[in-house]
């Protein structure tokens, strides 16, 4: 990207709107006129303050990529979301200027525009000089500086106080394709709806009721949305978040899933009971080694698990493997078996998938759309673990299960339709922390370690330590710094309400209660087509007083301190410039206990001990994930370590995207990196001492 070029073009398109809408006072669209120049020239200014700053950044953050090969870091996502912004900025401007004595030109729309991006390009000139703060304070190399530093809380000061509503108004996914904009919009819809809701208490019919009719207020008023999606990130609690990701579990939205997914065979459903194993030694299989099943916080428990395969293969129909299945549901689509088919031999190659969801949400259901094409695409059983969630099963239960499941798994896949010749692990976000800390675990016992490990978007360090790509949690629609702060203390216990487990109801089950209120909101409140039934003039003077009491509010905001000001330490920006500030302060809880720093947890702060034998680790990463340099210092490291890995960045997708598989041809693609991965894995002849991309 020319730089010089881009700063230049926004410039002169500030200077062209100005010229052009500083006319006479008797010009059409006079007041909107005015708002236009005010809100031009501080585009302006902000774009002559970040041209020295966005210089620095991009002469040396090629020096914070895993290799030469592999672009990608948060200083490189920061300027990236920058580039976006004004790309947006520069195209209205140009619109603008040249429509705007046109007699149709919808002047307070164009106003409205102009103005959230000009918030926007504020806030992220904030992060910017925070970046280049870190740049200047951390060890080179270093996208983490020192643990529990001033650099951290920081960033948890800002996030507090900072004005986050114009990310998620009229600019909600600038830095996303255009693809994905509608998709995050309706997610975004639907989540503000469900809280309005949520917090009035209802439930049940009442409750998708009061969504259905609440949403369409947020599709018509972007600013209000941004209000209300600020609000809710800052103040909810856990339990609503759980409740809205969870939204995949109900049997609607899966069904509606299922039309589109791949078919399969075997998509079995089973419940492991607690009994200790018997491994041979990986130093001498003459021996073997006890394996304890799951006994922490209410003792030993079941594992519940899911079998997908896409042919029936030798096993997967025996008596012995039924006899764990659950009930609730067929457990095997025979169905779609042939009449007269023969089974298939065994595959040489197991999958043993670990599912996201922070810790706190979701299962293998949410997950079966992707893992139904992976068992196609690489013709092998697939056995996905649902692990017990947090808070009511903080750490170490689900690393516990985890671990039995692979046990289990290596010592019962005749069962499974494989031999286990090769075994691959293969998680995303929380489940790629557990497919790297399964694995630790393996070493550590002497077990059987995988042939290799897929991990996408994994989460490596679970504290809020600042890092560039993590400043994108200021404004990151999934994935905000409240809620990775809210999904860290509950794994780690800070949040913890341990409960064990009523007897006879699976995780399924429970997950999928409080969700069925929340589909209202994707067929209607987010439904684009809406907009289409409702004349532009409508849509402006609906909300055009809601615009203007915003827009008053914005400019309070501006002059209001900066949360660093009362303290005795330099000023965080330059002076005369501050962010704009929220009336609504942010309380975060920052994960304090010494469970975050246990290596078993956050495996980027892993002796090289512990790390020292693990099989090839492959990492898959998103350019706009908050959670980027996890990966990213996590490759380093195991590079640096002589450990096999390699590392792959998509561009433009957000954290979680393998759950949003089958809306963009971009997540597919991502999806088929992912599967090329784990088929390395399967098809490798040696072990390299370290695998370059």
């Amino acid at each position: 990207m020319d730089w010089i070029a881009v700063f230049t073009s926004l410039e002169a398109v500030c200077e062209e709107n100005i010229t052009a809408l500083s006319g006479p006072p008797d010009l059409p669209y006079g007041d909107m006129s005015r708002r236009l120049v005010t809100c031009m020239r501080r585009i302006q200014d902000h774009g002559r303050a970040l041209e020295p700053v966005v210089s620095g950044i991009t002469a040396v953050y090629h020096h914070y990529d895993f290799d030469s090969d592999t672009p990608g870091n948060g200083y490189r996502t920061l300027v990236k979301v920058l580039q976006s912004c004004l790309l947006h900025i520069i195209h209205n401007g140009r619109y603008i200027a040249a429509n705007c004595h046109r007699a149709f030109f919808r002047a307070d729309h164009n106003a409205s525009e102009m103005e959230a991006y000009g918030s926007v390009l504020c806030q992220l000139r904030a992060l910017l000089y925070i970046a280049q703060g870190m740049l200047h304070d951390n060890s080179p190399g270093q996208l983490y500086g020192e643990q529990d530093g001033e650099l951290s809380r920081r960033l948890v000061r800002e996030y507090a106080s900072m004005h986050k509503a114009c990310f998620y108004g009229r600019c909600l996914g600038f830095q996303f394709s255009s693809s994905l904009r509608p998709i995050l919009q309706s997610l975004i819809i639907s989540m503000v709806s469900f809280g309005e809701s949520y917090e009035k208490q209802h439930s049940g019919l009442g409750m998708a009721a009061f969504s259905l009719l609440t949403s369409g207020k947020y599709v018509i008023d972007p600013e209000l949305r941004g209000e209300e999606y600020e609000r809710i990130t800052q103040n909810l609690d856990m339990k609503f978040w759980k409740s809205f990701w969870n939204l995949t579990e109900s049997e609607l939205v899966s069904g509606f899933a299922s039309l589109t997914s791949t078919l399969v065979q075997v998509n079995l459903t089973l419940t492991i009971p607690p009994e200790p194993l018997l491994l041979p030694l990986v130093s001498d299989p003459r021996l073997s080694t006890p394996v304890s099943p799951p006994v922490a916080h209410w003792g030993p428990g079941p594992v519940n698990m899911r079998l997908i395969s896409y042919e029936l293969r030798e096993g997967q129909d025996s008596k012995e493997l039924l006899a764990f299945a659950r009930t609730e549901a067929p457990p095997i689509s025979l169905s779609l078996v042939p009449f007269g088919a023969q089974k298939r031999p065994p595959s040489p190659w197991l999958l043993i998938h670990f599912h996201g969801g922070g810790f706190v949400s979701q299962t293998s259901k949410s997950h079966e759309n992707y893992l139904k094409s992976w068992s196609k695409d690489l013709n092998v059983p697939i056995l996905s673990v649902d692990y017990s969630l947090a808070p009511e099963a903080p750490f170490p239960r689900a690393l516990e299960e985890c671990f039995y499941a692979y046990c289990w798994a290596l010592k019962n896949c005749h069962l499974l339709g494989s031999t286990a010749e090769r075994v691959c692990l293969a998680g995303d976000s929380a489940g790629g922390n557990l497919c790297i800390t399964v694995s630790m675990r393996a070493i550590a016992c002497g077990v059987r370690i995988p042939d290799g490990i897929m991990a996408a978007y994994p989460a490596t360090l679970l504290t809020i330590e600042a890092s560039p790509s993590r400043l994108l949690t200021s404004f990151d629609l999934l994935l905000p710094l409240g809620v990775l702060s809210k999904c860290i203390n509950a794994y780690t216990g800070v949040d913890s309400e341990t409960v064990q487990p009523t007897e006879g109801i699976s995780t399924l089950s429970a997950l999928g209660r409080d969700t069925a209120s929340l589909i209202s909101d994707l067929s209607h409140g987010a439904s684009k087509w809406i907009q289409s039934f409702i004349p532009a003039e409508v849509l402006g003077s609906w909300s055009s007083s809601h615009r203007r009491s915003l827009d008053n509010e914005a400019h309070q905001r501006s002059v209001l301190p900066s949360s660093s000001d009362s303290s005795s330490g330099p000023r965080d920006y330059p002076e005369g410039f501050e962010p704009l500030r929220s009336e609504r302060l942010s309380v975060i809880q920052t994960p304090s206990c010494p469970t975050v720093k246990n290596p078993f947890v956050s495996p980027l702060l892993a002796s090289d001990d512990l790390l020292r034998g693990l099989p090839p680790v492959h990492l898959v990463a998103s350019a706009l994930d908050a959670l980027l340099d996890d990966s990213v210092m996590f490759a380093r490291k195991l590079q640096n370590m002589g450990q096999p890995v390699t590392l792959r960045v998509v561009e433009d997708l957000p954290h979680g995207f393998l759950s949003l598989s089958g809306f963009a041809e971009e997540i597919k693609v991502a999806s088929d990196i992912c599967v090329e991965r784990i088929r390395e894995v399967f098809q490798q002849k040696t072990l390299p001492s370290c695998i370059r991309k």
